[in-house]
């Protein structure tokens, strides 16, 4: 056994670097240079080797700073800025370190060495210029410099956000019933029976899994199973785990259970942005009921894990083409091709019985030729029918003519091929545009667009399409395709149409879906709308968006395919439809989705800058600042918003300057208190004054106003909500006007003026309701209920706040929800339920979390202050008061006098809060 002792030493690990790691070179390399000398044994040198790339890592230091956010990059140079910058903070350690130590965890994790990686492609990851980066590479440089796993999941999520990876991943459509069954359904009995027998809505979680090849009928069987099973809800989707188009990536499960939870009842800006939190609220929503979940065409275990409840009185089914035992199904079906007698019975149950009774043997030739694949056989049947002139054996012939000249090597497209021949041009064309559609399914008005067809025709074209089984139902009036005939018809596509043409008909589909937003928002939010992108000229028919019930639902429904068709744009050179629809969408998407505000925008941006339209591109920056705001990433959301100002300032586009500063003014207010805030606000009022821009002037007196009052400055508070309400009125804009009266009842009710605070706060009221505003609805309650509770009515109060509190749950609005709760705090406190007093203040602060809304964070401990000190606990009261005066203090807000006063009395307090 080889004894020898040696040394590695730095100087030699990079000598290792420069042979890529591969230690037998090395070897050869040292051998040569003893020139007969003993030198160490190979297997000496690999143990040396890997103690010293061990014990050699960076160590970690305490007192650097903080490492670089890979989620400010924006492109592929400002990402590998990044990794550079993690180099200098992780010590500047060469390449030849950094690939030492990459290629050691490689080898460990039993990489064979020639999988490797060498210096020179490790230094290219920090070069600007490149097109395309290593997610494999980076993870692992990322890993060496700096091991902590929740940094390396930043920057995985930087690398797929970059690299465009995650965008298509997290677009899906989740419906909330099950597609509609095949008018006709053959076979299948026993695997119908198995799975009727095990998906019970009793008991513990029960997963059913059925496996098979492409179009031998997973999904029919898993639809046709899913009617007939007593389930209160159903959830379906498709995971898209083998769509042939790479613009269908398997689906990302976090944006299922995004969509899930919408299903459920939880409103867009409610849905969490991580799977486990996710996941817990899923729990949480399905809890109690009797739901069925059926995922189609899961990619494998690893996609479907996420979406499995944890609750009793639900099953999911799925289904996938490959083995999901991972799962530990209760029950597994693998399907194959139908036995002769099966696919016989479906071709007679589809053209009928005389005509296969004539022929029998000719269709058995078919079945065979189909290769008895359930959805080939679909194909055929729906063609003989439609050419009644022509025998079982003319088809059967015409079959065997294409299989032996060699045309069509298997039983779908062979059947695709004898369907699209026997459609007229017509219909021929129609499947062949509609398989262009970027989304996953679409409606009639969608495909006139792309054709360019009245309505009428092509829902008629469309139906005719489904009775030959090319497309099928995903909803009313809503059509999608299995993805193996869209792959053909979208190959027809290219075959036959001249790219003009495709380029011609997906104009008019963006145009189509553009006009109907604006048309949409034009209704749904009136203010403003003249500022908006203009609806592009069409012809295609737009469907009649009568009143605002009409425009939500259509946004509603498109809203999944608006993000498609955004990303789609941006990416195959219609970069101005991204644009016009980020900017079109941008109230919608603030209320619904910050995920979806984000992601729209970041293409926006995207598209923006490869164009050079330096204002698009400000506009997008700035709506993913307000995204990241809502989200609590504050460095992002600065880094966002500066952009953008000097962006708008570059172009010297002042009312876009005071609309950024302004965003800027918000994140400073949540984030570091109104006193930081105070002159954002004021800048975003003097620019918008320079721009002579009255909405913008007006809606920042009003948040001039608002930051006054958490200053305790109530005079000037209530001035310029004044000065603001009357722009508000004088330019219509009534639901700023409704905000605007809410604003001074709770300003009022601070500084004691209730009866002033009650007769706007019901003027607000009447306002919202009159509008048909629930958000602003909500504020007022909530604005009356603090009145009510001030004047020593704290029943009325609890009444007013819970009804505002079940209205901001409705729209989702979490930081309104904590300030209700907070009211709720207070007034079962002046009503003597302490108990449930103490549950509200603890609501509050989970909502508030640990960062931002420090405003809201401190009444909550102020509250719980009091309520404490009522329940004889001194001690502990206070504790929460000195937290509330450490965020008083902090954010420079009036209420720290009265806090400091209270402590240096040295006891609690019975008086109801300020």
């Amino acid at each position: 056994m080889d004894r020898v002792e040696f040394v590695v030493d730095a100087a030699l690990l990079d000598r290792l670097a420069h042979w890529g790691g591969n230690v037998s070179a090395l070897h050869r390399e040292l051998v040569a240079e003893a020139g007969g000398a003993r030198v160490p044994s190979l297997a000496t040198l690999h143990r040396a080797i890997t103690k010293a790339q061990a014990v050699n890592a960076p160590p970690p230091r305490d007192d650097r700073p903080e490492p670089p956010d890979p989620g400010v990059a924006m492109s592929m140079d400002e990402l590998t800025g990044r990794l550079h910058a993690l180099k200098v903070w992780a010590g500047d350690p060469s390449y030849a370190r950094i690939t030492t130590l990459v290629n050691a965890a490689w080898r460990r994790s039993g990489r064979p060495s020639s999988e490797l990686v060498g210096r020179t492609t490790v230094g290219d990851c920090f070069r600007p210029g490149r097109r395309r980066l290593s997610v494999e590479l980076v993870t692992a440089i990322v890993q060496v410099l700096h091991p902590d796993p929740a940094y390396l999941a930043q920057w995985q999520q930087a690398l797929q956000i970059v690299a465009g990876q995650r965008r298509a991943a997290s677009q899906v459509r989740v419906y909330g019933a099950l597609p509609p069954e095949l008018p006709l359904f053959t076979g299948r009995e026993e695997e119908l029976r198995r799975l009727r027998d095990t998906l019970t809505p009793y008991g513990p979680v029960v997963i059913a899994t059925i496996e098979g090849m492409a179009g031998v009928g997973k999904t029919q069987l898993a639809v046709r199973a899913a009617h007939q099973v007593p389930y209160e809800k159903t959830l379906f989707v498709s995971l898209r785990g083998f769509d042939p188009d790479p613009g269908h990536p398997p689906a990302d499960p976090v944006a299922v259970l995004d969509g899930f939870l919408r299903q459920l009842g939880v409103s867009g800006s409610n849905v969490p942005h991580d799977l486990d939190a996710c996941r817990r609220l899923y729990n949480e929503r399905l809890s109690g009921s009797r739901t069925l979940i059926v995922l189609d065409n899961a990619v494998d275990a690893d996609q479907v894990r996420p979406l499995l409840p944890s609750v009793p009185g639900c099953s999911v089914l799925v289904t996938s083409r490959r083995s999901l035992d991972a799962l530990n199904p209760a029950v597994s079906l693998t399907l194959d091709v139908f036995g002769r007698p099966e696919a016989l019975r479906l071709l007679t149950d589809e053209v009928g019985e005389a005509a296969v009774h004539e022929d029998p043997d000719a269709a058995a030739r078919i079945t065979e030729l189909c290769g008895r694949l359930p959805l080939a056989l679909g194909l055929i049947a729906a063609q003989v029918r439609a050419k009644p002139g022509w025998a079982l054996a003319d088809h059967a012939e015409w079959l065997d003519e294409r299989r032996r000249a060699g045309r069509l090597d298997d039983g779908v497209t062979l059947a695709l091929d004898r369907s699209y021949e026997n459609l007229d041009a017509d219909r021929q064309r129609l499947l062949r545009l509609v398989a262009l559609h970027p989304a996953e399914d679409f409606d009639a008005y969608a495909a006139a667009a792309l054709t360019g067809g009245d309505l009428e025709s092509v829902r008629t074209g469309l139906r005719q399409l489904y009775e030959d089984h090319l497309v099928t139902l995903a909803g009313d009036d809503r059509y999608t395709q299995h993805d193996l005939i869209r792959l053909y018809a979208a190959e027809r596509a290219h075959e036959q149409e001249r790219p003009a043409d495709r380029r011609a008909a997906l104009t008019r589909l963006f145009d189509h879906y553009l006009a109907t937003t604006v048309g949409a928002m034009k209704i749904l939010y009136p203010t403003g709308a003249d500022r908006r992108p203009p609806a592009p000229p069409t012809t295609a028919p737009v469907p009649a968006l009568t009143g605002s019930d009409a425009a939500s639902a259509w946004l509603s429904a498109e809203h999944p395919t608006l993000l498609v068709v955004a990303t789609y744009a941006a990416d195959h050179e219609w970069p101005t439809h991204t644009t016009r629809l980020a900017e079109v969408l941008f109230s919608y998407l603030l209320y619904t989705s910050y995920r979806d505000l984000l992601a729209m925008n970041d293409r926006a941006a995207a598209a923006a800058r490869s164009i050079g339209d330096a204002r698009s591109e400000a506009k997008a920056l700035s709506a993913q600042g307000v995204a990241f705001t809502n989200l609590g990433q504050n460095e992002r959301a600065a880094d966002r918003l500066e952009r953008s100002v000097e962006l708008f300032r570059s172009i010297n586009d002042v009312r876009g300057q005071a609309h950024t500063v302004m965003n800027l003014a918000n994140l400073t207010f949540y984030h570091r208190g109104p006193a930081a805030a105070k002159v954002h606000y004021e800048k975003a009022h003097a620019l918008y004054l320079e721009a002579d821009d009255r909405i913008g002037e007006s809606r920042s007196l009003h948040n001039l106003g608002y930051n006054e009052g958490t200053l305790g400055n109530f005079d000037e508070a209530i001035d310029y909500l004044t000065r603001a309400l009357a722009i508000h009125q004088e330019l219509s804009d009534l639901d700023s006007a409704a905000k605007a009266l809410s604003n001074m009842a709770d300003i009022e009710t601070r500084c004691g003026r209730l009866d002033e605070a009650q007769q706007h706060g019901q003027e607000a009221l009447a306002l919202s309701r009159r509008l048909g505003n629930r958000n602003f609805e909500a504020d007022a309650l909530d604005a009356l209920g603090l009145v009510h509770t001030r004047r020593g009515d704290p029943e009325r109060a609890i009444t007013l706040h819970e009804q505002a509190l079940a209205l901001k749950r409705e729209v989702g609005d979490r930081v309104a929800e904590a300030d209700i709760r907070n009211g709720l705090g207070e007034a079962t406190r002046a009503a003597g339920r302490l108990e449930l007093s103490v549950a509200h203040f603890e609501a509050a602060l989970a909502i508030t979390g640990d960062d931002g809304m420090a405003e809201q964070r401190a009444r909550a401990y102020t509250g719980l202050g009091h309520t404490l000190a009522e329940q004889g606990d001194p001690v502990g009261a206070r504790g929460f008061f000195e937290r509330a005066l450490n965020l008083y203090v902090e954010h420079d807000m009036y209420e720290a006098d009265s806090i400091r006063r209270l402590l240096a009395s040295g006891t609690g307090s019975r008086t109801t809060t300020s």
